[in-house]
């Protein structure tokens, strides 16, 4: 971890970010809207965010938030219906379909959730591996074999995995070849998406730990999507915390969680507490609001025990509360706050000590 923590101090400020997302939205149209009409599904709204070099940006929040489909952006798999997606300096959607192709699939890489069903079974590691290498005419054909070795060799597996299928593999394996071949063409990102959740319990430290460590010998930028919100704070330099398709706030990870000022970012981290560091869960009554029909002024304010009337009239605009420290909300929580003050007055508010599940 030593090394990770000094890759905690970025690049210089003069240097522009890897990728932005400028006021990004994602709406999904779907039947169910009535005679003639389809519903709205507001996946994504109006999303601001930025990934210097060398960064590590953590996602959280709950199911359904965004957190995949913001991914699916950054990589280029989901068009955004409005806003701009930046990689490398150059607008991502302005550019010729082949362009794109070319510009998405060498600056940018990803590692899937479930390793068993992003690989095909019928091909083995080695071709798996090597796809990109050929899909993108890289080298030789001696090259791309040299390079398909030293990428194995990178993510801890043996040269003999070459040559048999995935199925032939353990999960934390299969999420290694996985890592190969997001890497294949040395991209400046990588964007993990729930890259251990679906592994046992004792091989997910180990693949956290490789990439940690890959992004410290390569010094690759990456976005960290995560439901294991203690290990998001611990690996990434700042974290992003979505609710209802919106980022609310934006933080450096050593502000989290006693500075959050959002009351979602602080009831949260509380629902997830660590061991070492046990808080009150703070709770969260009232209607949990739906994507096809979301709320008016701040999403969070049907379940929030600081709303008020001035909540339902607009969406707050994004204030400072520090470096690299952006949040929205009409009523912050004072920088410093403990959990047990704030679970106190939220259980005040709402009437009892009923605790809302959040996930």
């Amino acid at each position: 971890m030593s090394t990770h923590e000094n890759s905690r101090q970025n690049t210089s400020p003069d240097t522009g970010p890897v990728l932005k997302l400028d006021g990004v939205s994602v709406v999904h149209r779907v039947p169910g809207g009535g005679l003639f009409r389809h519903a709205e599904v507001h996946a994504l709204t109006e999303a601001d965010v930025s990934v210097g070099p060398g960064e590590t940006l953590g996602v959280v929040g709950e199911s359904g938030c965004g957190k995949s489909t913001m991914a699916k952006v950054m990589v280029g798999l989901q068009r955004p219906t409005s806003g701009t997606v930046t990689l490398g300096g150059r607008d991502l959607w302005s550019l010729r379909d082949r362009e794109r192709r070319h510009h998405l699939g060498t600056g940018v890489g990803m590692v899937f959730q479930d390793p068993a069903a992003s690989l095909n079974r019928r091909m083995p590691v080695g071709r798996v591996v090597r796809d990109p290498l050929d899909v993108h005419g890289v080298g030789t054909v001696h090259e791309r074999d040299r390079r398909v070795a030293d990428l194995l060799d990178l993510v801890g597996l043996p040269q003999s995995a070459a040559d048999v299928l995935p199925g032939q593999l353990s999960g934390g394996q299969r999420q290694r070849v996985s890592i190969a071949r997001a890497l294949a063409l040395e991209p400046a990102l990588v964007v993990a998406d729930e890259p251990t959740s679906a592994l046992d319990v004792s091989v997910r430290a180990q693949v956290l730990n490789l990439l940690l460590d890959l992004k410290a010998r390569l010094g690759i930028a990456m976005v960290f999507v995560s439901h294991d919100i203690q290990t998001v704070r611990r690996v990434s330099n700042r974290v992003v915390t979505m609710y209802l398709g919106r980022v609310v706030e934006t933080a450096p990870a050593t502000a989290l969680p006693h500075d959050a000022r959002h009351p979602y970012t602080r009831a949260l981290f509380s629902a997830t507490p660590s061991l070492l560091d046990p808080v009150s869960p703070i709770p969260l009554v009232g209607p949990v609001p739906s994507a096809t029909n979301p709320p008016s002024g701040c999403p969070f304010r049907t379940r929030c025990w600081l709303a008020t009337d001035a909540c339902a009239e607009r969406m707050p605009h994004a204030e400072p509360a520090g470096p690299g420290h952006l949040f929205r909300c009409h009523h912050p929580v004072p920088a410093g706050t403990s959990a047990t003050e704030l679970a106190a007055s939220a259980r005040a508010a709402t009437g009892g000590p009923l605790v809302k599940e959040m996930s």
